[in-house]
């Protein structure tokens, strides 16, 4: 785990092995960016110049490293790109910081102590650079055989390395209570995030169900979050037909958790509803080749839920907050669910089942019923659900549905302001008559065209009635299988996490949206 503190020393003062800095896209070249001044001072005013002639322009992303000149304890320095430069009167916006801070990170892999000065003029900017820092430094290690072989394919480009050791942020004020509080919201929130990256990246045949039950019972145990799990008994006994239609095909038994995370001033209440399918391999609609490969992600939206429940604890946030993860095994077999099977579900509405591999909707159903029976002022459930949704969204932007426009909008925002992309979409009537069904009160599958909006209305039917909901797809974003970009490594991401976050501070403060 990377560590975090707070410097106001002089950038040419403290000892690293590399310091950190930004440099801006301005109309006629590279521009040092604040925070570099006593660098730039070390260059002779000509660190500009110098970054031009190796090539560098500012661009998002890049990353330049060079030998530090004398008057730098620092023997390196790294200037890392945050785009266009603001105008005069304008600030750095917080995901350029983000970015920046996160590209720097990942270049900085297996290095023990990295200086950032980075541009920070308030306590927003501690937390982006904070964020981006700790994000980008990620590293998933746990199956390379130690520190040796981690190091080893550090080294040689044959693996991931080291995760950076430690970041000093300078220009944030270690007495000053907003920076201090904006670095340890920081710290709270990277520390989840990329805790759910860890849970994505774990092979299947170590994250089952029932593992994944054990690893939010020790968590809710160690941050005052009560836990409750529903093993199959349990859920047989409550007529749980969707989570165990999708189990039953597997050696591995399906789990209800519900975490529980009260705070006794709190006003309002959230749900959260997570999809974990922690390997999906269709059932017997099985996937083609070429498919199975990465479904060990397909618990993405159980893992963001986990997260910001024990986030908001972290936090003490003055809000209720329940999560609900639906863990589940799909697999094929002899007892698995069959094309054409009608399951019961907890709310006691039939589904027939058309097709095994639209697995997650099943099981949120009845999480979402379950969520619904406490009367929570929202309900917010996150999925990697459709693969129509990367269709329309592409690999980075997670789609928005809701019953309610206004809640929609505001999830919208929400998600911008943290800088995870996403997008509004709506829930068409129509299309809710393609899941009639001949002997089920509905089926699993409607049209095919507007696939991603046919599993939200499906959803919605299993929302108690006046409950604002809202679904969050994130089947593009929530497992990136190309090369890293800014904060965002290759594999599982944590996506939703920091807007359910988010979500959860405004309804502390009372902006419910």
């Amino acid at each position: 785990m990377t560590a975090l503190t707070l410097s106001t020393a002089g950038a040419a003062t403290l000892r690293a092995d590399v310091i950190v800095v930004g440099v801006a896209k301005g109309a006629g070249g590279p521009v040092v960016a604040p925070g570099a001044e006593a660098v730039d001072q070390a260059f002779d005013g000509k660190l500009a110049a110098v970054l031009e002639t190796l090539g560098a322009s500012g661009a998002e992303g890049e990353v330049t490293k060079l030998p530090a000149p004398s008057g730098l304890k620092a023997p390196v320095v790294l200037a890392v790109g945050l785009g266009p430069a603001p105008g005069k009167e304008e600030a750095y916006a917080s995901e350029a910081l983000r970015r920046a801070a996160g590209s720097a990170s990942r270049a900085l892999s297996g290095t023990k102590k990295a200086v950032f000065a980075l541009p920070v003029e308030d306590a927003e900017d501690v937390e982006a650079v904070a964020e981006g820092a700790l994000l980008g430094a990620y590293a998933f290690t746990v199956y390379l055989g130690g520190e040796k072989s981690a190091k080893k394919n550090g080294g040689n480009g044959n693996g991931p390395k080291l995760p950076l050791g430690e970041v000093a942020l300078l220009g944030a004020k270690p007495r000053d209570k907003a920076h201090k509080a904006a670095a340890d919201r920081a710290i709270a929130l990277t520390d989840e995030v990329n805790r759910a990256r860890d849970l994505i990246n774990t092979p299947p045949n170590d994250l089952t169900p029932e593992a994944f039950a054990a690893v939010a019972a020790a968590a809710g145990k160690e941050h005052g979050v009560k836990v409750q799990v529903l093993d199959e008994k349990a859920l047989a006994k409550g007529g749980f037909g969707g989570i165990l239609g999708v189990g039953q095909g597997s050696v591995n038994p399906p789990r209800l958790v519900k975490l529980a995370y009260t705070h006794p001033e709190a006003e309002k209440t959230l749900a959260l509803v997570g999809k974990g399918i922690t390997y999906d391999s269709g059932g017997i609609s099985l996937k083609p080749p070429g498919h199975n490969e990465t479904m060990k992600c397909d618990m993405s939206g159980a893992a963001a839920v986990f997260a910001a429940v024990i986030t908001a604890a972290r936090l003490g946030l003055r809000v209720n907050v329940t999560g609900w993860l639906a863990l589940a095994e799909n697999m094929p077999s002899g007892s698995a669910t069959r094309p054409g099977d009608v399951l019961r579900m907890y709310s006691g509405k039939t589904v027939e089942v058309l097709n095994t591999d639209a697995e997650g909707r099943l099981v949120l159903a009845d999480a979402l019923t379950r969520a619904s029976e406490e009367n929570p002022d929202a309900i917010v459930d996150v999925a990697t659900l459709t693969g129509a949704m990367i269709l329309a969204l592409g690999n980075r932007t997670f789609g928005i549905m809701s019953n309610d426009d206004a809640f929609r909008t505001s999830l919208h925002e929400i998600a911008e302001e943290v800088g995870e992309a996403s997008w509004p979409m709506p829930l068409p009537a129509d299309l809710r008559k393609g899941m009639d069904s001949p002997t089920a009160d509905i089926a699993n599958m409607g049209e095919r065209m507007g696939g991603g909006l046919v599993a939200g209305l499906f959803l919605k039917e299993f929302v108690g009635e006046g409950i604002t909901w809202a679904h969050l797809d994130i089947a593009g974003p929530a497992f990136h299988e190309g090369a890293p970009f800014g904060y965002t490594p290759k594999g599982g991401t944590g996506s939703a996490i920091r807007t359910l976050v988010r979500l959860a501070e405004r309804t502390a403060a009372g902006d419910l949206g």
